[in-house]
């Protein structure tokens, strides 16, 4: 299903930010929201994995609903999970578009990655070693 993508700040994911690699961060960031009707097209109930994907990469996240989104919209916090399906493009402005990407959503059966994992596929360093 085409979607389009929005990401923002949310107050759970804003509250464990600083402890990127915890399992609480991990629940709150890997989350998208999308439309109930949507969810019905889909065919998934809430906490189904999606796998969304973008010219710039992909990601599996865990589905819920938002009655407040219209059909075709979904969000997804900022962060780890929401880099790996942004483009990292600019236009001179410095700043990547978070706003009105276009996404393909899909249900998976793949698992929801950790921040580490992620981390690493893109050549970083994980946040939960020590």
């Amino acid at each position: 299903m085409k979607c389009i993508l929005n990401t923002g700040r949310s107050v759970p994911q804003g509250v464990s930010v600083e402890h990127k690699g915890s399992e609480e961060y991990r629940t709150v960031a890997s989350v998208c929201f999308l439309n109930s009707v949507d969810m019905m097209v889909l065919g998934i109930e809430t906490e189904a994995r999606v796998r969304i994907a973008s010219p710039s990469g992909h990601v599996v996240l865990t589905a819920r609903s938002a009655d407040g989104l219209k059909q075709g919209e979904i969000f997804v916090t900022i962060g780890p999970y929401a880099n790996h399906i942004i483009s990292s493009e600019t236009h001179g402005t410095g700043m990547p578009d978070f706003k009105s990407q276009c996404v393909n959503v899909e249900v998976t059966e793949e698992p929801v990655r950790s921040v580490g994992e992620l981390m690493e596929e893109i050549g970083g360093l994980r946040y939960d070693r020590q």
